[in-house]
């Protein structure tokens, strides 16, 4: 049995729409990837600062204690704020 233009043109449109469906998830894929990125490198920025200056490390601080969930406070459980003599940000 022969396939209409119709049957087609509905084949067609399905794979398109898979095509589109796929694409859009990769860029959501790429989005994710992106924003992790972003944070685990401000957040390593901002452990490196506050290493270095007592108003960050005392602001990370603030931050970690008002975690809202218990679990990503536990993943600061053992880790200690550094705490430096001066607050002079170029200071080995």
């Amino acid at each position: 049995m022969a396939e209409t233009e119709l049957e087609r043109a509905e084949k067609r449109y399905a794979q398109a729409k898979a095509r589109l469906q796929a694409l859009k998830n990769r860029e959501a894929t790429r989005q994710r990837k992106l924003d992790t990125r972003r944070k685990v490198i401000l957040g390593g920025a901002l452990m490196d600062l506050a290493e270095r200056d007592s108003n960050a490390a005392a602001m990370l601080d603030r931050l970690i204690r008002n975690l809202s969930r218990e679990q990503d406070r536990k993943a600061f459980a053992e880790w200690d704020a550094p705490s430096p003599a001066t607050s002079d940000e170029g200071a080995p």
